[in-house]
């Protein structure tokens, strides 16, 4: 019997999945976390990798034995994976399934609203989905109100690399005005956490029968306040990390009699199955530790039929950044590999994807924007100082610098903020890559290297050279 649950969770679980499923649930609670990542197929990192096992519902995910020192992987500061739970990644296969029904029709760029994204798991799944289908005709918002948190997002976006993506920082109420904006919404709702019981026992603690009420009042005001910025006959994805039916089941009733939705969940896996382990609800997808290698999720899928009224013909308004034409724009553009337009603001550049250029405008002009697209850098003297995002986009040119390819010594050096001597390359800007892949840029000068690594990304732990292993 797992040790710390209150009463009232046992009683809620067995309501919600059954006697025998929470019973084998109980159990697992007090067994060891899996762990899983999530591969960038925009990255590919060379040599074999010992993986335990594939994710059956995420091609890209992967089991490991172990928890590896994940900072002392240069490859994970490239952005060539992303650390994250199996089950969060269910979110995403939910996504591909239904992503052929939205494409339907479609005379423009698809757009994607991830409502409580931080810290970035599902951001980057559904990115990595989307540009596998539409390429780069998308444009995927990352919002997330919390200003530290939504600091994470953006960081971990650039890190993933995908210019396709704008992160902002907006109460779910800021989106209203984007009447029928969107063709799915994602929303993530913060909730009790349940879930997460195996990897926090202070969420144990914490848990209350009174706290899951508030947390079922948060989640149908959030689900409200953006409900008018989805298109009618858009999808809404609704996900939780608990497993009541007050938080899941009755909040997916909810949003579909009052806000007007038809339930879809059902038959999204017809022809394929469910997979194994995941159990199904009256309106959603259940996954719980022991029926499956992972931790707590909940996800459902509603399409809007409530009427939205339109907002009339869209109208871009100026946005904060300047386009930029001629010379400048060129050098800028030829940092990249597919088209784009160049921007800039008090002297810093950024490059907006083109087939998307105007919905990030327009977002720009009505939401706290963090970022878009993807950060060049700046121009003094007639060059341009390459932002450290440049390194990490997925449609960075890689011989647009010098390249400085180096060991996993020097790469941790060079994560860590240390001092590198890289007297055989040129001087100047070069691009500093381990395993074929750019971690970001210095300035070599011959006898030593200005680092132009952000200070917030850098390794903080001391390094100890025995504990480096390619895992």
């Amino acid at each position: 019997m797992s040790v710390g649950l209150k009463e009232g969770f046992r009683k809620y679980l067995e309501e919600a999945i059954g006697h025998e499923n929470a019973s084998v649930a109980f159990s697992a609670l007090d067994g060891p976390a899996s762990v899983s990542v999530r591969l960038n197929p925009g990255k590919d990192m060379p040599g074999t990798r010992q993986w335990a096992g594939i994710v059956p519902w995420s091609p890209q995910g992967r089991f490991l034995d172990v928890r590896p020192a994940f900072t002392l992987d240069p490859f994970f500061h490239a952005g060539a994976y992303y650390v994250q739970d199996s089950s969060s990644m269910f979110v995403g296969h939910v996504f591909r399934r239904i992503l052929p029904r939205i494409l339907e029709g479609k005379g423009r760029p698809l757009r994607i609203l991830d409502l409580c994204a931080s810290p970035g798991g599902k951001t980057t799944d559904l990115a990595a989905s989307l540009r596998e289908v539409c390429g780069g005709a998308f444009m995927l918002v990352a919002n997330e109100v919390v200003g530290q948190r939504a600091s994470v997002l953006a960081s971990n976006a650039a890190v993933w690399g995908d210019p396709c993506i704008a992160v902002t920082s907006d109460d779910p109420s800021g989106f209203a005005s984007l009447t029928g904006w969107f063709d799915v919404i994602l929303a993530d709702v913060p909730c009790s956490g349940e879930g997460m019981f195996r990897k926090d026992m202070q969420a144990r603690e914490q848990w209350s029968e009174d706290n899951v009420r508030l947390c079922q009042a948060r989640q149908r005001r959030i689900a409200g306040d953006v409900w008018p910025a989805l298109a009618e006959g858009g999808v809404f994805i609704y996900s939780t990390c608990t497993f009541n039916r007050y938080e899941n089941d009755e909040n997916v009733e909810w949003i579909s009699g009052t806000l007007g939705a038809e339930v879809i969940s059902s038959g999204i896996f017809s022809g394929e199955g469910i997979p194994e382990g995941v159990l199904e609800t009256d309106h959603g997808f259940s996954l719980v530790p022991g029926l499956v290698t992972g931790e707590g999720q909940y996800c459902a899928a509603l399409v809007k039929t409530a009427e939205t009224k339109s907002g009339g013909r869209e109208k871009v308004a100026k946005g904060r950044f300047d386009s930029i034409h001629g010379k400048d724009a060129s050098c800028v553009k030829d940092c990249f590999t597919e088209e784009v337009d160049v921007v800039s603001k008090d002297g810093f550049i950024k490059v907006l994807p083109q087939a998307v250029s105007r919905e990030m405008l327009h977002i720009e002009s009505r939401l706290h924007l963090l970022s878009s697209g993807c950060a060049a850098g700046e121009f003094k003297k007639g060059v341009l100082v390459p932002d450290p995002d440049l390194a990490l986009s997925l449609i960075f040119r890689h011989d647009a610098y010098p390249k400085a390819d180096v060991d996993i010594g020097t790469a941790l050096s060079y994560l860590h903020g240390d001092q590198l001597v890289l007297r055989d390359h040129p001087a100047g800007y070069l691009a500093i890559c381990y395993g074929n892949l750019p971690l970001g840029f210095v300035k070599n000068l011959g006898s030593r290297c200005n680092s132009l690594y952000p200070r917030g990304r850098r390794i903080r732990m001391d390094i100890d050279k025995n504990r480096i292993q390619d895992f």
